[in-house]
């Protein structure tokens, strides 16, 4: 019941965000391909019990991030990746847990956290998001 509600509740929004986002999407391509520059994060999972992590890897573009993903990762998680222009770094590790799950999340960038997340419970999604350094 609440993966269902979970899951229609994240439609809604990723929906909205792409429809908001559209009109936008022809400008940041043309940013994205001006700024080549590139840029290394370390994304950093630990907790217990997570079933999946996704993340950005590198390719793609801004508004269209390919995303990797390591299911059933063995924890202490680390990955540094190599990450160009305008694009965000992301990190999703995702636990369900009928006792309680745990996890935090942590994007680095030359030794300063750029964001950094925790939860718990259930049903636990807890995803770290930080702009890119070259914007800013």
């Amino acid at each position: 019941m609440h993966h269902a509600i979970r899951a229609t509740v994240c439609s809604v929004v990723m929906t909205g965000l792409a429809f908001g986002l559209g009109a936008c999407s022809e400008a940041v391509d043309q940013v994205d391909e001006a700024v080549d520059q590139t840029y290394e994060v370390t994304y950093e999972v630990t907790g217990k019990n997570v079933d999946s992590i996704e993340y950005h890897g590198g390719g793609g573009k801004a508004m269209e991030p390919k995303i990797e993903s390591v299911s059933k990762p063995e924890l202490p998680w680390r990955k540094t990746v190599t990450l160009r222009g305008i694009m965000p770094a992301a990190v999703m590790p995702v636990a369900a847990d009928p006792e309680g799950a745990q996890l935090t999340c942590k994007i680095i960038h030359k030794g300063e956290v750029l964001a950094e997340q925790s939860a718990k419970g259930l049903v636990t999604s807890g995803g770290c998001t930080a702009e890119s350094p070259i914007t800013g």
